[in-house]
């Protein structure tokens, strides 16, 4: 097996893509400074040394190859983990140049691999697009590895060198014949960089799967080698021939579609590449992906302004042409994005590409937005006359949306009038607190008029507010904004809060810098926890964002004996508390909060000095917004699969 092994290594590194390697060569590589900073400041190359910075090494590595296959070099990427916090990739593309660099003196794979701003990025023609902007991103790698080896095929030779923390443990140097060419990097992270190194396969493949959809024809294989027991390795290949196209079938693979063809331009604009795909589905919220040279833009940029401004004109434009709007309407952005799922790509040349923040979060060249805007726009129109059928359907899923948001508009501004009008008269069922400053006031959200009563018996009114909610609140994930603010519970809460809702609210004006969600601890609890969830995320993200949002955790368990009671909050607990407590223990299983008493409640949830409150935060927004649809929507195939998927990981069920 250990034969076999090497065998396939060496083949993987040199890869099908021998052609034109002779017009990639040392003079290529421009140098701009150096790589002493990377290890004093990680966080300036890689955003942060947690796990997120850890998984950028892979990406850094990755878009090297992903920059070959742009160019039309490559047409494999594999990428496998290994035992030892080992990653390597390996590509098909030209290789590395090896021989001497004119202005270096060294190895142009030397100075790639250990000079920052070293690439074949910043000049010349062998890089027209890339991802990889400031070329940074191996020597960032090599940098922040305790252990490195690059392994480069060209013109029939292989050569190797090896890094120990940035620096070469010895020259370049040939290792035997190959075939074909490219490049294997392998590459162990730093410990002394990294606090944690714990790559996670689902976080890589997602990834990668995103850029097999934004490289069209390009295969990418990803192999998880760690465990020990060869039965348990696990591999997967993405490749699309379709692209995008794919990718808006992948994100819209849970829902129902308004119309069957998914829309699709690709063109060049004045030597801008620009690609969108959308598919409108039967549903409230939207997603628009923005990508430029295939790095992914989570604050959009110029192309997606383009879009929006170019989807908004063209079906007002074809709306009042086959008279779907009344003549006082018109559609808002707002309106065409309701169950929108768009993916947006450009490829602009290299030297040309701005990005706002080093991040790269958000695309800054004005003339992407003219050719997004042009491109797709004309051809978004052309497809809206050539498919009436299918664009009747656009056209009553944004008017739907048009009468919603008028609708929504009269209930909120109804709700908002309301509690102004009252002269800020808060709810009768709202206990208020006697403080007046937000950074030291809390509102407990409370299940039922039951544990209300004894939450409120059981605060301290300084500085604790309660509102007791009736009943399971509306699932907001099924509503709109007019059905939502019918709801008196809804209601309440909103003018609780006293920050307003959805493009009115205000997280400066809220009441409380500390909302906690008190729930019985059983299945009905949890039910009414997810939907309260559901409200904030949808409704309410800043308070979030702000770490404002908070669960109680009431104990699970009363232990008595004798004189001596302790409260346990998880079976694990109780267990302990049972062990060391020893013999003829009263044990009593809490349903609810209104079995317990006021000074219960106190001392066990709501006292600052011994309760224990879990922080609501979103480390991922669009997997969380994910798993709220699958749980929360109207689609009943993909929550039983999740159901289904979970249920083993549930114990002590309360039914």
């Amino acid at each position: 097996m250990a034969k076999k092994a090497k065998k396939n290594k060496a083949a993987r590194a040199g890869g099908q893509g021998g052609n034109n390697s002779n017009n990639y060569t040392a003079k290529d590589i421009y140098v701009l400074e150096g790589l002493e900073p990377v290890r004093k400041r990680p966080g300036m190359y890689i955003g942060t040394t947690g796990i997120d910075g850890l998984h950028h090494l892979i990406w850094e590595v990755v878009d090297n190859s992903l920059d070959e296959a742009m160019s039309g070099y490559a047409k494999s990427i594999l990428v496998t983990l290994l035992p030892k916090n080992r990653v390597r990739v390996v590509d098909d593309g030209r290789g590395i140049p090896v021989e001497t660099h004119k202005q270096t003196k060294k190895s142009a794979l030397e100075t790639v691999m250990t000079t920052l701003h070293a690439g074949g990025k910043f000049g010349g023609e062998s890089y027209k697009v890339s991802g990889g902007l400031h070329g940074v991103g191996v020597s960032v790698v090599n940098a922040l590895s305790k252990y490195l080896v690059a392994e480069v095929c060209r013109d029939g030779e292989r050569w190797q060198q090896e890094y120990e923390r940035g620096e070469p443990l010895a020259k370049v140097k040939k290792i035997g014949s190959c075939k074909g060419s490219g490049t294997a990097i392998t590459f162990e992270p730093d410990s002394e960089i990294f606090r944690e190194i714990r790559f996670d396969l689902d976080t890589i493949l997602e990834h990668l799967r995103q850029q097999a959809y934004l490289t069209p024809g390009v295969k990418i294989q990803i192999k998880d080698e760690r465990e020990k027991e060869e039965h348990l390795h696990q591999f997967y290949t993405f490749y699309f021939e379709s692209g995008i196209r794919s990718y808006v079938t992948y994100l819209n693979r849970d829902h129902k579609a308004k119309h069957d063809d998914i829309f699709y331009v690709g063109k060049e604009y004045e030597k801008i590449q620009v690609e969108v795909a959308l598919q409108y589905i039967d549903d409230l919220s939207t997603r628009e992906l923005a990508f430029a040279n295939n790095i992914y833009n989570p604050e959009g940029g110029t192309h997606l302004t383009g879009f929006r401004s170019a989807l908004t004109r063209v079906l007002n434009d074809y709306a009042r042409k086959n008279s779907y709007l009344k003549e006082k309407d018109s559609l808002t952005g707002e309106d065409v994005r309701e169950g929108l799922t768009a993916v947006i790509s450009v490829k602009i040349v290299t030297a040309q590409l701005q990005f706002e923040g080093q991040t790269k979060a958000k695309l800054g060249n004005p003339e992407a937005r003219t050719a997004v805007e042009s491109v797709f726009g004309e051809a978004f129109a052309d497809f809206l006359e050539q498919n009436p059928s299918q664009a009747r359907a656009i056209l009553e899923k944004v008017i739907l949306a048009l009468e919603a948001r008028k609708a929504a508009k009269a209930a909120k501004d109804t709700v908002l009038r309301k509690g102004i009008l009252e002269g800020l008269t808060l709810p009768g069922k709202l206990a208020d607190c006697q403080s007046r400053k937000p950074e030291e006031s809390e509102i407990f959200v409370v299940e039922g008029d039951s544990a209300g009563g004894s939450a409120k018996q059981a605060r301290d009114r300084r500085f604790q507010a309660i509102l007791p909610l009736r009943g399971k609140i509306l699932n907001v994930e099924r509503a709109r904004l007019d059905k939502m603010l019918a709801s008196k519970e809804i209601k309440a809460l909103i003018i609780a809060l006293g920050a307003a809702i959805a493009d009115e609210l205000d997280i400066s004006k809220i009441r409380y810098h500390k909302v906690v969600i008190m729930t019985d601890a059983d299945v009905d609890g949890a039910h009414i926890r997810t939907l309260l969830l559901t409200l904030f995320y949808r409704y309410y993200l800043p308070v979030i964002e702000a770490g404002y949002l908070y669960i109680a955790q009431p104990p699970l368990y009363r232990i008595a004996k004798g004189k001596e009671v302790r409260y346990a909050y998880s079976d694990e607990e109780k267990a302990r508390v049972v062990k060391e407590m020893k013999e003829n223990v009263s044990i009593q299983r809490y349903k609810g909060l209104g079995e317990m008493n006021p000074s219960q409640l106190w001392e066990t949830t709501m006292d600052p000095a011994v309760r224990i409150l879990k922080q609501v935060t979103i480390g991922d927004a669009a997997e969380a917004s994910k798993t709220f649809e699958i749980l929360m929507g109207d689609e009943v195939a993909p929550r039983k699969l999740f159901i289904q998927t979970h249920a083993r990981a549930v114990q002590n069920l309360d039914v």
